[in-house]
């Protein structure tokens, strides 16, 4: 007796989505891949992705460099037991594989040949922790390709991502130079009797070296010392700059309105004294626009709070800088230096929120008389929600590829959102991109030149970013800045590793 063989379902059919796939270009989040003998460089690919701000890959689609349009389909049919092999590889060769955030999504399409396949669209977050392939190395995104990193790379890599964090590194300060009015107004308010270096080693603020001298952390001095920059010999201190106009003249004739401010000393302090100086510079550094009115700035003091006081505690104290808060005509830029924690990006941050990257300095922060609002991952959502009713533009944040550097920043625009914008956003989110002839429906008109001015002024605000630049303006579609453009592929169902 015979038994039937049940054949396997055919994944949804959609050209439509593979041609948006064949518009894009690799880049910082995306890439094509054929399935051929060798699977490493797509195992590569999967951690560089990981290891970096998440992405696509698109399986069975040729480099675009080697092939155009529907030439480039091969399918995974042309070598589906790789396809197998992959999902294998992916358990076993690349290290904490059980945390390692990929999912994929297969689309039926027409080949390069004519007949039926399909293409595998795997997608990965950016994941919590540093993933290596096993005895193959590490690997980080490039703006069009992987890099492997070097063991001290690899080092900064963990501290960049938050895994581990420079606020527990021993110092060597006395502590007599941390008993001040702050660490005796904590000791007070937690009813610490023990001597202040005894009181530090059992709240975990300090520990023994290697020598067996007991010293603190670096979180202790930058909780209670008066200086902390003085003492760490590096900076740790915010500095506002107040412009007169939209952006930083570079001749010989600044355009700050006054000399920087330097806001230093313990955490706490910085926070409110930074928070005060910036609305005291919005009240009294009057600006005016070019036909002579007065610029109203209205940006909610609570969403200031957070913005400070998020970069103070989440910024990266390796790193030998200081937060920049920047005040324009039509914006606050705030700059904290390090890069964003664990699973956050800037395209899930308003989902996510935010992710401890120095939880010591966090908890004992909390324990104040009047600690600064800690909402636990929750501020930034306030942010967003607040601007919202006050009718602006949600904050904006940048990080690499778009800063040069090693930082967050946080744009806040003093701009009222216009009600179109809404529609435009809710669009987005549902379809993954918009285009001219769709921004003219919300705006009910036919000027297809009014429909691009708009989009190219949400293009200079950051709000929006075009994507497939090298298609013909007509063509052109627009996604939420940093927000992975095959998204929109995953609306259907997923498999998960």
């Amino acid at each position: 007796m015979s038994t039937a063989i049940t054949p396997q379902p055919l994944p949804p059919f959609d050209d439509d989505l593979i041609d948006k796939a064949l518009d894009r270009d690799e880049s910082f989040t995306f890439d094509c891949k054929r399935i051929k003998k060798d699977l490493m460089k797509i195992l590569e690919t999967v951690v560089a992705f990981a290891n970096s701000e998440g992405g696509t890959i698109a399986l069975g689609l040729e480099d675009p460099d080697k092939a155009k349009g529907r030439d480039r389909v091969f399918g995974i049919q042309e070598n589906p037991m790789n396809w197998d092999e992959l999902r294998r590889l992916l358990k076993s060769r690349i290290t904490e594989s059980d945390l390692l955030p990929v999912s994929w999504n297969e689309v039926g399409c027409t080949l390069k040949d004519g007949s039926t396949g399909s293409v595998v669209f795997v997608r990965v977050e950016k994941s919590r922790r540093v993933h290596s392939i096993v005895d193959d190395g590490t690997f980080t995104r490039f703006d069009k390709g992987n890099k492997e990193l070097t063991a001290p790379e690899i080092n900064q890599l963990c501290f960049a991502r938050g895994t581990i964090s420079a606020e527990t590194q021993l110092e060597e300060v006395d502590f007599e130079l941390l008993d001040t009015e702050y660490w005796r107004s904590y000791a007070q308010q937690r009813r610490l009797t023990r001597p202040i270096d005894q009181a530090m080693f059992h709240l975990g603020l300090a520990r023994k070296d290697q020598k067996g001298v007991l010293r603190p952390i670096r979180s202790a001095v930058l909780l209670f010392a008066e200086e902390p920059s003085g003492l760490l010999a590096g900076k740790a201190a915010i500095r506002i700059f107040h412009y007169r106009g939209s952006k930083i003249e570079t001749d010989p004739n600044t355009n700050l309105l006054r000399k920087p401010i330097t806001v230093d000393g313990p955490v706490i302090r910085q926070i409110q004294s930074a928070r005060d100086t910036v609305v005291n510079e919005l009240a009294s550094g009057i600006q005016m626009g070019p036909l002579g009115f007065e610029i109203v700035q209205k940006y909610p003091l609570r969403v200031i709070n957070e913005a400070i006081t998020n970069a103070v505690i989440h910024r990266d104290y390796r790193l030998n800088a200081d937060i920049h808060v920047r005040i324009f005509a039509d914006r606050i830029e705030v700059e904290s230096p390090g890069l964003l924690v664990g699973p956050v990006t800037v395209a899930n941050i308003s989902r996510i929120g935010t992710h401890a990257r120095n939880p010591v300095l966090v908890n004992h922060l909390r324990e104040f008389p009047t600690p600064p609002n800690l909402d636990a991952g929750e501020g930034v959502k306030m942010m967003f929600g607040t601007m919202w009713e006050a009718g602006l533009y949600p904050p904006l944040f940048g990080t690499r590829p778009r800063i040069p550097r090693e930082a967050v920043v946080v744009y806040l625009y003093n701009e009222n959102r216009p009600s179109v914008w809404e529609q435009v956003s809710d669009y987005i989110e549902k379809h993954g991109e918009i285009g001219n002839a769709e921004v003219r429906r919300l705006m009910q008109t036919s000027d297809t030149l009014r429909a691009s001015k708009q989009l190219k002024e949400w293009v200079n605000l950051g709000l929006l970013t075009v994507a497939n630049p090298n298609a013909a303006k007509q063509f052109r579609k627009y996604m939420m800045l940093d927000v992975e453009p095959t998204d929109s592929l995953f609306s259907k169902a997923e498999g998960k590793h």
